[in-house]
């Protein structure tokens, strides 16, 4: 008896390190599929060892990892919810947690599983993924709390100053925008982020002199971007340079015409440097006209409504007379509403006007047509009226 109790445990020893030695070999190849991206292949590999009796953290984690890699966050956020909660101190769970959320915009998510990570341990970069979390949700004042703290830790973040830069300059702290970058620029004067973020702060400020000085810099240094020159030029107008403020709000259009209110700015340097206005003020002033002027076959489209809907109210023929001018003049193909506005002058007994358009539209449409024939008898009906009102 003794002896076959010996040969079932040694048996059951050899059936265990068999499982063992099965489980490493599946582990191993699996981690190989995975550095050579193919993950879809490591994730059937490591889930024929997953069992609902046994759980295998090492096993889990590397699943984890493949649907992490793979994109499919869902199983990786699921995953890795298990682990955290087997393993609570594992800080790594956690960040991938907040790396998941933060990737699906699941903010409130991202930001508990940060401060999460954040217990275990101060991580800058963490900081900084909670505060984008929070900047996402516009909660601006505890993204800047959590980029403070960052900085605090790793005050050469080049990504997270301007980060909180931007939200002190657009809350109008300029002076706190400003200090908070001073010490940064102490070691780094020509950063061609941070420098320009400072000159702006000053130019919001109405310190134009020094945004002239920062901004000039970064030119000299071969800055050549569109806000570099756009707010050069305008701190130079504010200085009354005005011949450089005209150079540089140029070349801030060189780079980029779609702003109209740039090309505005142009044309009122240029008339304050008393250029010409037909050669050289109003190209310029014509270009931010052009500019804001709305899509013309939108335009068209609305005013044929609001005439249309006018005519059918009844009554009210000029409102509906002066759409359906209006859609003509946006859209002159649309000579269908020549006879509208005719047929409206002639509800209101303007046989003259609608004897007018009625004319118009027979001049541009093709015989034969419905719309031709129905003027024909409009304009026939309008000279009539008008006959017979001159018999009177």
């Amino acid at each position: 008896m003794r002896l076959i109790l010996l040969l079932l445990g040694a048996l059951t020893c050899v059936f265990a390190g068999a499982q063992t030695t099965h489980r490493d070999s599946v582990l191993t190849e699996a981690r190989y599929l995975k550095s050579v991206f193919r993950t879809d292949e490591a994730v059937d590999k490591l889930s024929g060892l997953v069992t609902p009796d046994v759980f295998d953290e090492e096993v889990m984690a590397e699943l984890a990892d493949c649907h992490f890699q793979s994109g499919d966050y869902e199983s990786a956020s699921g995953t890795y919810f298990l682990l955290a909660s087997r393993a609570p101190g594992n800080i790594l769970y956690r960040i991938r947690q907040m790396q998941i959320f933060s990737r699906l915009k699941a903010w409130p998510y991202c930001i508990r599983a940060g401060r999460n990570a954040l217990q275990l341990d101060s991580i800058p970069a963490v900081m900084g993924v909670v505060g984008d979390a929070y900047r996402q949700m516009e909660r601006s004042d505890s993204a800047l709390w959590y980029y403070r703290r960052s900085l605090a830790l790793r005050p050469r973040n080049t990504a997270l100053l301007s980060k909180a830069m931007d939200i002190l300059i657009s809350k109008e702290h300029y002076d706190e925008a400003i200090s908070l970058a001073t010490p940064f620029l102490a070691e780094d004067p020509d950063n061609h982020t941070i420098a320009p973020l400072q000159g702006l702060a000053h130019f919001r400020k109405a310190d134009y002199d020094t945004a002239v000085d920062i901004f000039q810099h970064q030119e000299d240094i071969g800055n050549d971007i569109y806000p570099i020159h756009y707010y050069l030029g305008q701190s130079y107008w504010r200085t009354k340079v005005i011949y450089r403020a005209e150079q540089e709000l140029i070349a801030a259009w060189q780079i980029d015409s779609s702003d109209v209110n740039l090309a505005y700015y142009i044309a009122a340097v240029k008339s304050e440097a008393y250029r010409p206005f037909e050669e050289d003020v109003k190209p310029w002033l014509d270009k931010a006209w052009d500019m804001i002027q709305p899509d013309a076959a939108l335009m068209s489209r609305l005013h044929q409504q609001y005439g249309l809907g006018y005519y059918k109210k009844r009554e009210t023929w000029d409102k509906a007379i002066e759409h359906y001018k209006e859609a003509y003049r946006y859209n002159p193909k649309l000579i269908s509403t020549l006879t509208a506005i005719a047929y409206c002058y002639e509800l209101q007994k303007d046989y003259k006007h609608a004897l007018e358009w009625y004319e118009k539209y027979l001049k541009v449409a093709r015989p034969g047509t419905t719309g031709y024939e129905f003027a024909q008898r409009g304009a026939e009906y309008a000279k009539g009226e008008l006959f017979m009102n001159e018999k009177k």
